[in-house]
């Protein structure tokens, strides 16, 4: 149907990003989910014939560019690009190995640019690029520097290819989720997160479903650019303090 978008989401295997999938093709549009897994393919098969698996990782450019082109020869177009592929590596500056810094900076924050290099050919008038941060992005915490640094590279290249992009008619905008239950988090302890989770002023943890509705809302409103929107309980209204 000619009103169905095309979607990419990157980092669609679980969590976040695959509840923004589903989100999409909940609304009938069609998704291609990137993600290395070597569960990609029986998640699309799963999740129905509007889904596309494409096996590939947004550091790699030559596995990344064919994907692309895949969902090209698939579909003939890319409507709403998702840049959700994340990596999380913890410690403190004196202890994270450079290794792992250059990991997390590398998918976090290269990987988008990857991405959106890809795609850009490809994009019209009215496409939309949503790339997702986290509130580290913006408010300090100690042991997560590297983390803390791409996500804050991503609000800013966020804010550069809004203007950049403007006189295409191409959207970018930024989600922030809070502190939301995914494989992400479950390296934390049940102490850490209870302490965090007081912090938030709605008093719970996010449902990655919650911020796909965000996500959707904001890659379908087309007189947004620019912007950065929380899906966070409050957390980045607050000071850390309970409501």
């Amino acid at each position: 149907m000619a009103d169905q978008k095309v979607w990419i989401v990157t980092g669609a295997s679980r969590g976040i990003g695959r509840a923004i999938a589903e989100q999409a093709l909940a609304a009938g549009d069609r998704v291609a989910i990137f993600a290395r897994s070597d569960s990609i393919e029986d998640l699309a098969r799963e999740l129905g014939d509007a889904c596309l698996a494409c096996r590939t990782d947004v550091c790699d450019t030559a596995s990344l560019q064919a994907s692309v082109d895949r969902v090209i020869a698939h579909w003939g177009r890319i409507d709403v690009l998702v840049n959700n592929a994340g990596l999380h590596r913890g410690g403190r500056i004196g202890r994270i190995s450079a290794e792992n810094w250059d990991a997390v900076l590398a998918t976090n924050l290269k990987g988008a640019v990857n991405v959106i290099r890809a795609a850009d050919p490809h994009l019209q008038s009215g496409a939309a690029i949503l790339n997702v941060g986290a509130v580290v992005g913006f408010r300090g915490f100690p042991g997560d520097s590297a983390y803390a640094a791409s996500k804050a590279g991503l609000s800013g290249l966020t804010r550069a290819l809004a203007i950049e992009y403007a006189a295409r008619d191409i959207r970018v905008n930024l989600v922030i989720p809070g502190l939301v239950l995914t494989e992400m988090t479950g390296g934390l302890s049940e102490k850490a997160l209870e302490g965090m989770r007081k912090t938030i002023p709605l008093g719970r943890y996010g449902r990655a479903e919650e911020v796909a509705e965000v996500a959707f809302w904001v890659a379908n409103s087309t007189y947004m650019t620019g912007a950065f929107i929380p899906a966070d309980g409050g957390l980045m209204s607050s000071f850390g303090v309970p409501g």
